[in-house]
This record gives C-alpha cells, sequence and structure tokens, in this order.
C-alpha cells in the first residue's frame, strides 16, 4: 500500500541547495513512495484600490520561477530514477490571495467579477508557462491544489463555479497532458470557510488521484466512498493534526492500521493536507 505525507521544513530550506538536501533527507529517513517538492516561492505584493487594478496584476516571466525551478531540476535528478517526483501547485485563485489579499479577492469577486477574472487570467498564464518547464524538466506530476468552493467562501455558489474552477480547469488540463501523475489536491486549510458542502463541482476536475478531507458537510465520508464518487485512486485517511502531530509512534501505527482496513482498492495512504512543520519525521 503506497503511503506519503508532507511537511514544510521551513525558512531555512526553501530554496537552492538546502531544500534540495532536505527533501532527500526526508525522503531517505520517512521511506515516502513518492517525492513532493514544497512551493516555497513567494509572489510579490500587488496594492488593488479598485476592481479595475486586477487588469495590473503582473505577468511573471519565467525567469521569476527560477529559484523554484532549481529545486525541482536538483530533485528530479537525485531522485527522479527512485519515485515518483510531484510539485505542490497553487490554484490561480490561492495566488491572487498572495499577491493582493485573500479578503480583497473575495470582495472584488462579488462586486466585479469580470475584472477580478482579468486578473485570475493573467496568473493562469504564467503558472502555464512554470509548468511546462517544469515538464520539460522531467517532472511526474503535480498535487494541484484548489480553494473557494468552501461551504461560506462566498456569498453565492455561483462565484466559486462561474469565476474560480475556469482557471482551475485551465491549469489542470495542460498538467493532466504534459505529465502522468497528478493529485487533485481540494484544501481545507482555512476552517473559517466551513470546509466543503458538496463535492460535485469537483467531479469533472482531472487528476490520476484525489485528496480530500473525509469531513463532508458535517458527516464523516468513508475512503472507499470519496474513491467512488470520483472514479479514482483516493489518498488520505489520516487527520493531519490527530495522532500523526500529537500521538506516539505506536499510536500512529494503530491509527494506520484502522484506516488500512476499510480502504478502497485504489488508495494511497495519507493525511487531508500538509502536517504540521513540527510533526516528528518518526510518526510519518
Amino acid at each position: 500500500m503506497p503511503a506519503a505525507f508532507f511537511l514544510h521544513f521551513g525558512d531555512d530550506y526553501r530554496s537552492g541547495r538546502a531544500a534540495i538536501k532536505r527533501h532527500q533527507e526526508f525522503f531517505a529517513f520517512t521511506d515516502m513512495d513518492f517525492v513532493k517538492i514544497q512551493f516555497e516561492l513567494g509572489f510579490p505584493r500587488v496594492e488593488i484600490s479598485t476592481s479595475d487594478d486586477f487588469e495590473q496584476i503582473p505577468g511573471l516571466p519565467l525567469e521569476y520561477y527560477e529559484p523554484q525551478l532549481q529545486v525541482v531540476k536538483g530533485l528530479v535528478e537525485a531522485l527522479k530514477a527512485e519515485a515518483l517526483v510531484v510539485l505542490t501547485l497553487y490554484s490561480p485563485f490561492m495566488i491572487a490571495g498572495q499577491m493582493v489579499g485573500e479578503q480583497t479577492v473575495i470582495d472584488h469577486l462579488e462586486r466585479a467579477p469580470e475584472q477580478v477574472f482579468k486578473g485570475l487570467e493573467i496568473i493562469t498564464d504564467s503558472l502555464l508557462a512554470f509548468v511546462r518547464e517544469c515538464a520539460r524538466i522531467g517532472i511526474d506530476g503535480f498535487y494541484h491544489s484548489t480553494q473557494g468552493g468552501e461551504a461560506h467562501r462566498f456569498k453565492d455558489p455561483e462565484t466559486f463555479l462561474k469565476w474560480v474552477k475556469p482557471t482551475d480547469h485551465r491549469l489542470m488540463n495542460e498538467i493532466n497532458e504534459a505529465c502522468p501523475f497528478n493529485i487533485l489536491h481540494i484544501c481545507d486549510y482555512h476552517q473559517g470557510y466551513g470546509g466543503y458542502a458538496d463535492l460535485n463541482p469537483f467531479l469533472d476536475y482531472p487528476g490520476t488521484v484525489v485528496n480530500v478531507s473525509t469531513e463532508i458537510g458535517g458527516k464523516s465520508v468513508a475512503p472507499a466512498e470519496l474513491s467512488r464518487l470520483f472514479g479514482r485512486s483516493y489518498m488520505g485517511g489520516m487527520d493531519r493534526k490527530g495522532l500523526l502531530a500529537t500521538g506516539s509512534e505506536e499510536e500512529v501505527r494503530a491509527d494506520a492500521r484502522r484506516v488500512l482496513t476499510d480502504a478502497p482498492p485504489k488508495f494511497i495512504l495519507g493525511a487531508d493536507c500538509t502536517v504540521p512543520g513540527d510533526t516528528p519525521w518518526g510518526n510519518l
């Protein structure tokens, strides 16, 4: 049964040789079944006064991504012979939040979505050039993280469907054609938005594997049911903030065995999201 858990390594390991070495150390120590490269490149802040300002979001050239590309290249060269190598890829909506502020994106999408969409398209175009270069280097795929479809993110759920989802699809269709192994991560990191009440908006997203929390609409949904719902392999089953992060090694083993008891045939043991950075590697 494959297994894969991930965490951020801290400010000292965000780029260059230090990042490459730390990923190698983690892979060797934990014996994960594929390598997941953390995306640690920040994005420039952009001041937004009116919705029209979203059209002025800069289209970042490929050179901007060079620090991240060097980490990708180093890990593909070092580890591709041993395992699949995938890279975290944040959605255009998530990157817009980093550039202008999360609440700013939400407020303007609800007021003037056409203008904000132009900014999201600029970000998408930039990311497409980046993922094509990663594919050229030889990466096996991406761990594509999407947000925006949570139950309480927007007042009108149609906002996500009409203005956020299309940019997700542009990006994911590209990586699906370019790479053989992609993971759709439906991220519920921001618990204040209430998680996901309905997964139907994501059923037509591309991806070899789906990674989503088992808590949907206030109910616990079994990994086997999620695998059937999406018609593909499911990765997850364990709580990133539960015993993985706080328990003893034996408690973690017992929890993993519990999850595996009811696992679907096509299954990767993992967490619902990135585990806390101080999680003991021995637990993983």
